[in-house]
């Protein structure tokens, strides 16, 4: 997932004025709540909350597809189809 700076808010500003953060996500289509610095949490409209789920789903499944060719040979053996 690629986050557009712009979209960052910190826990405590977001606690401060969570209408910044609606207004992040009205312009940008999402705002991500960091937490001591790090990502922690996507807010996003309500609309959009589908799509965002399938697309983890598609990025686990090239993920998946990408560990098991990388790695065929050891799933082979380990199934016993050496």
């Amino acid at each position: 997932m690629n986050i557009n700076t712009k979209s960052l808010v910190s826990i405590t500003e977001a606690n401060q004025n969570f209408s910044r953060v609606a207004r992040l996500v009205d312009e940008n289509g999402a705002a991500v709540i960091l937490k001591n610095n790090v990502p922690r949490y996507l807010v996003v409209e309500f609309g959009q909350a589908e799509s965002v789920q399938e697309s983890a789903d598609e990025d686990v499944m090239a993920i998946s597809k990408r560990l098991i060719e990388k790695n065929r040979k050891a799933y082979e053996v380990l199934c016993g189809r050496d």
